[in-house]
């Protein structure tokens, strides 16, 4: 007969309390967590922890509790889960008890009655009990990223290469062809940035599977600021025993070189002397207005017409020469103030264009005499056979493209006069247009347009193409005579990758000094000191000259200086000697 009553009260109070349980349950929708982010066992265990609508009620509080106060989905790591799962027991144990309790209230008719207020204050700490463990979780779950970065930069920090595995990648052989290169004993990949490389993706290549630590100080001005780009390229560094360059290298010589490369820097010997190149480009300037007053004075006379040519190739060969320091680094502190005035000079008073010049010269500074990794003597075999190995090996091969035992005769005319009128003034243009360097076209374009527009009214359309024929074979001689006299004689042979002293000093000699010899050469001259520091300005060659000299004295070196005329000759008579190589090996052989 009390039952009833009971039910109606309880049915009463459960109706009271959900209707105190409607605001609660709105502030547990607001800072209730999205559905996709709860986990999948809280579900499970809620279904079960839910015997009325009055504790679904009293959960979905605590819910809303926990919701506050655990971290977003998204800055929670994958070890936090495991431990979440570890802590799960917790939740089971509250969800035992909380059935426990309720079957001790449970009538055996299958009618449910409410708990009292003391079983509920006994179970309440019990369902509350995740919401302690959870801020545990959430302050792991910001420490973890951190100890994760760590823990993966670390294990990166301690791979560690032999100079066997770095060997292999160096871009040849089946697919995929890797690229790895070591400097100062980090390891870096290089196989997908080589084509993003600055300097070109050739240069770069050149030193796959090799120590590039010489010539990446040698080539770079802000080695903090390069190191930055490339530390996502890094992947590990050379094993604790390993030397930090190939054992194939001679050790005492490289640290001898590298002390040398210290003393320069500290002497000041990389710090240009800008009053140099401002009164060196002024004096070319001068040249070029000369060789045009002179046809606007005197007329268009054959006198006049080849001084001005005359004035006009030493305009081009002395621009020539400037734009060589500005491709160097050797005038500005910053990169970007060098490559600004490089492409003024070389394009707007040479006409060519500036990334040309260095996706060649680059790599000859790289590998010099290097067949296959230096442009320079890419005419072998098609042309000329060159250096002693070649010469034979060719021969041995029963290869002959041309007659090499004549080739000292016919240097004369597809050598010097044909290389620039006949092949680069064509090839830059198609250089440009191939690669799509429209601003290199640009600065080309104001060289031309400011030819014809100076000398048409002067000379007419014939007198200015035959002007333009003029300089360029004069340019032409000029430049191949100054810049194979210190290489055609040298060592050529392919690379054997031998340390950054011996391959600059094997490929290059130089020409004794004398104001004429700089000048006429742009101090290339000095091709000894340029090659083991392309950075550093010509005016300080002479000065770093004797330092050179004696560490090839201490290390049984040959450093080979000769006059002007002798360079010269070396040319000619390297090419016949290298022809009969190949003569008799391709008979004999």
């Amino acid at each position: 007969m009390r039952s009833e009553p009971a039910g109606q009260r309880s049915r009463g109070g459960g109706g009271s309390e959900r209707s105190r349980a409607q605001p609660n349950r709105a502030e547990s929708s607001q800072a209730q967590p999205n559905r996709a982010e709860r986990e999948e066992p809280n579900r499970a265990e809620s279904s079960r922890e839910r015997p009325n609508r009055a504790e679904s009620s009293r959960e979905q509080q605590n819910r809303a509790v926990s919701s506050r106060e655990r971290p977003n989905r998204a800055e929670r790591a994958q070890p936090n889960r495991a431990e979440c799962s570890r802590e799960q027991p917790n939740l089971a144990e509250s969800s035992r008890t909380g059935s426990n309790e309720r079957s001790l209230v449970q009538p055996s008719g299958g009618q449910r009655t409410q708990p009292s207020g003391a079983e509920r204050s006994r179970s309440q700490p019990r369902a509350a009990e995740p919401s302690r463990v959870l801020p545990n979780r959430a302050e792991r779950s910001r420490t973890e990223p951190k100890r994760s970065m760590e823990d993966s930069k670390r294990s990166r920090e301690f791979r560690h290469f032999t100079w066997e595995e770095i060997g292999q990648r160096n871009g040849r052989g089946p697919a995929p062809q890797e690229r790895w290169l070591v400097i100062e004993r980090k390891v870096y990949d290089i196989s997908h940035f080589c084509r993003r490389h600055p300097g070109g993706s050739r240069v770069i290549s050149h030193y796959a599977g090799q120590d590039a630590t010489d010539p990446f100080i040698a080539f770079h001005l802000d080695k903090t600021l390069v190191k930055k780009y490339m530390s996502p390229l890094l992947i590990g560094e050379l094993a604790p025993d390993q030397p930090s360059f190939e054992p194939s290298k001679n050790k005492k010589l490289v640290e001898d070189f590298r002390e040398l490369r210290s003393t320069v820097e500290k002497m000041g010997l990389l710090n240009p002397n800008r009053a140099f190149f401002i009164l060196y480009l002024c004096h070319i300037l001068m040249l070029d207005v000369a060789a045009w007053l002179t046809i606007w004075y005197f007329g268009a006379s054959t006198l006049s017409f080849l001084l001005s040519a005359v004035l006009l190739g030493t305009v081009q060969a002395q621009a020539g020469w400037l734009q060589h320091d500005f491709g160097h680094l050797s005038v500005f502190s910053k990169s970007r103030w060098n490559h600004w005035v490089h492409k003024f000079v070389i394009g707007h008073l040479k006409g060519a264009p500036a990334s040309w010049w260095n996706h060649l010269h680059f790599q000859h500074h790289a590998k010099p005499n290097c067949f296959r990794k230096d442009p320079d003597v890419n005419m072998h075999p098609l042309f000329f056979a060159l250096g002693k190995t070649l010469s034979v090996e060719l021969g041995a091969q029963k290869k002959k493209f041309m007659p090499y035992n004549h080739q000292h005769k016919y240097f004369f005319i597809i050598g010097p006069p044909a290389l620039v009128p006949l092949y680069f003034q064509w090839y830059i243009f198609y250089f440009v247009v191939q690669r799509k360097q429209w601003v290199d076209l640009a600065w080309m374009l104001t060289f031309y347009i400011r030819f014809f527009l100076t000398y048409l009214p002067l000379l007419g359309v014939k007198g200015v193409l035959g002007l333009h024929l003029l300089v360029r074979f004069i340019e032409s001689n000029w430049f191949v005579w100054v810049t194979q006299m210190n290489h055609i004689p040298m060592h050529i042979d392919y690379d054997k990758n031998v340390d950054w002293f011996s391959t600059q000093l094997q490929a290059t000699c130089n020409v004794h000094q004398s104001f004429f010899n700089d000048w006429f050469s742009g101090h290339l001259n000095f091709q000894i000191e340029h090659h083991l520091f392309p950075t550093m300005p010509r005016h300080n060659y002479w000065k770093v000259a004797p330092l050179v000299k004696s560490l090839c004295a201490k290390h049984g070196i040959e450093y080979q200086c000769k006059p002007l005329l002798t360079a010269f000759a070396d040319i000619v008579h390297s090419l016949k000697d290298s022809g009969e190589l190949w003569l008799d090996a391709y008979l004999h052989k």
